[in-house]
């Protein structure tokens, strides 16, 4: 791939960041979710590669649900129980994503928030 066309595909993708950013909520909110995450796990001093790991997943998972929600309006204007049906699909990829997020920032980031809290609190 050239340097043109690979600086032609960054600002491609970069735009549909900003898209997603401008128009989509929950973009919006995992974004800031995610980076909470990041800042509890280096405050804590608890693996970084995880919590990117899943913040990535969710993020990746949210711009495709919302490309291909997108999509589905294209084509599909008038409901269509199959088009609800790709929708609802790709919204619980995400969904799914986000509980395995929840799951995984428990586990690296509970014992340690744990163990702040009780020595700030005098218990250990």
């Amino acid at each position: 791939m050239t340097h043109k066309r690979f600086s032609a595909s960054f600002r491609y993708a970069w735009a549909g960041i900003r898209h997603a950013f401008a128009a989509q909520p929950n973009f919006r909110r995992e974004l800031l979710l995610g980076a909470l995450a990041l800042t509890l796990a280096a405050w804590l001093r608890a693996p970084l590669a995880p919590i990117l790991a899943v913040t990535g997943l969710v993020l990746a998972l949210e711009l495709m649900n919302s490309a291909l929600e997108a999509l589905v309006d294209l084509v599909s204007p008038e409901h269509h129980d199959l088009a609800g049906a790709a929708k609802d699909l790709a919204a619980a990829a995400v969904l799914v994503a986000s509980a395995a997020a929840l799951g995984v920032g428990l586990a690296v980031l509970g014992p340690p928030l744990w163990q702040r809290l009780g020595a700030m609190a005098g218990l250990g």
